[in-house]
């Protein structure tokens, strides 16, 4: 009957695809957002390289570093960069800054490996590099596929060297070689988390030894003079590098119709692209507009650059100052009037591993942003709750402008968890959600997302800074 059919529309969730009766236009935007966020991403592999390029997108729109300006009125677009590894960016509202920011708070780093201080090594004429992987990797996936060196070295005088090899197509890559199945029997009994062990993360650096062979580690010689020569460093100066081996694999469309999107790195530089992107969008809002780049999420936020440091505080003390809020009490008093979005991904349903997932309450391809009221593990151990008045207001904001979102949580309870920087946000007295992009194949060299979720979460995160 027609009366039962409206009654089920009324109470029901709609649970269409975000793909289901969009304009052409529509679709023509979709589209051309991801192939911009695409050339972002492959250009945007390390924490550095994301605020390094963030920062110069900023100042092709108008944005100028804080300290240039002595004073700020509505309407100016300012930013702070800290040590080249966090990024914060705002747009000074109409109302005074007491009356709270709208944030949008990503991190920009991603698991990967590291090198270790002392990282060249050789063995049986092969030249090879030690490493300590970062954040939460299946460390199996990481053998047997390509990867680019990318990061910085510091020299005592301060010279500062950019080194990336691998990424053009004309470059070496790199590897960590896997045992062949012909004599892995007993790897293959492990656990899974002991197939490959950390100390066997070892990337194949080079085979050809030296001329002069009169010399040992003739191999590991050879590669350290080809650095010399491209770079000018020598062994010595891995003590003072930050060099990641990240996938040189390129961010591409994927599937037959090209909906969604593979590339390293999406968790979570998708929301720090959609963050960016939003922002930019936004001219003299009503409250103070913050886009938050952050580092050291995959790690526990600690750190000099992590988000439980003080040095947020720094950026919106000195936009306190400059618009005239000097009282002890003005950045309490700001914090507690903000409201913020966690923009971290969340976990895709897979249908290869059903069993980790809970149908109810897990993020799709295809139904928009992910709203995570609370994180954590267990009995939401570790947990920032989002209050569900704040929640409401999000969602009136998305049904008002159309954004399509779903609730959800990071998979079935007691099965694991995580954490987002949330919390350190909720601990410093504002209102927050964790907001998002699912992903498929999440901490993964190539991790998977839709483009109409990318799409819509640009679309919410903008949505939110105009409130």
């Amino acid at each position: 009957m027609q009366e039962t059919k409206d009654l089920k529309e009324k109470l029901f969730k709609n649970k269409k695809t975000g793909w289901e009766k969009l304009s052409d236009e529509e679709l023509k935007n979709i589209f051309q957002f991801a192939d911009e966020y695409m050339y972002y991403l492959n250009s945007s592999k390390t924490e550095k390289a994301i605020i390094k390029n963030s920062k110069d997108i900023l100042i092709k729109n108008g944005f100028v570093d804080i300290s240039e300006k002595e004073e700020l009125k509505p309407g100016d677009k300012i930013f702070y960069v800290n040590r080249g590894r966090n990024l914060f960016i705002a747009v000074i509202g109409e109302k005074n800054l007491e009356e709270g920011m709208r944030i949008v708070a990503s991190h920009s780093d991603s698991p990967r490996i590291d090198l270790k201080q002392n990282p060249v090594y050789e063995d049986t004429d092969l030249a090879m590099l030690k490493t300590h992987y970062y954040g939460g990797i299946k460390k199996y996936q990481w053998v047997n596929i390509p990867l680019s060196m990318q990061g910085i070295v510091v020299k005592p005088n301060g010279e500062k060297i950019e080194i990336n090899i691998g990424e053009k197509d004309e470059d070496p890559i790199f590897t960590i070689s896997d045992l062949l199945p012909h004599l892995a029997q007993e790897q293959m009994k492990k656990n899974a988390s002991e197939v490959v062990e950390g100390e066997q993360l070892n990337v194949l650096m080079g085979s050809i030894p030296y001329k002069d062979d009169e010399v040992p580690e003739r191999v590991k010689l050879n590669v350290m003079k080809l650095l010399y020569d491209r770079y000018g460093i020598t062994e010595y100066d891995f003590a003072s590098s930050e060099i990641e081996m990240v996938p040189a694999y390129k961010a591409r469309s994927t599937g037959l119709d090209y909906s969604m999107i593979a590339g390293y790195g999406q968790d979570d530089k998708v929301c720090c692209y959609t963050g960016l992107r939003a922002i930019l969008d936004i001219e003299n809002p009503k409250h103070t507009a913050v886009c938050i780049l952050t580092d050291r999420e995959e790690v526990g936020f600690d750190g000099i650059s992590g988000m439980q440091s003080q040095i947020f505080d720094t950026f919106v003390l000195e936009m306190l100052e400059k618009t005239g809020n000097v009282k002890p009490s003005s950045l309490n008093k700001t914090y507690s009037n903000t409201k913020a979005l966690s923009a971290d991904v969340d976990a895709a349903y897979n249908p290869n591993f059903a069993y980790a997932f809970e149908k109810n309450n897990t993020g799709y391809f295809g139904k928009g942003i992910s709203l995570v009221k609370y994180t954590g593990a267990r009995g939401k151990s570790g947990a920032s709750e989002a209050p569900a008045e704040f929640v409401a207001e999000i969602r009136k904001i998305f049904d008002d402008e159309n954004i399509k979102y779903q609730a959800c949580e990071l998979g079935r309870v007691d099965k694991g968890g995580g954490g987002t920087i949330a919390l350190t946000l909720a601990n410093r007295g504002m209102e927050v959600l964790d907001a998002g992009v699912p992903v498929m194949g999440m901490h993964s060299p190539y991790e998977i997302t839709s483009k109409v979720d990318v799409y819509n979460a640009y679309k919410g995160y903008r949505a939110f800074f105009k409130i």
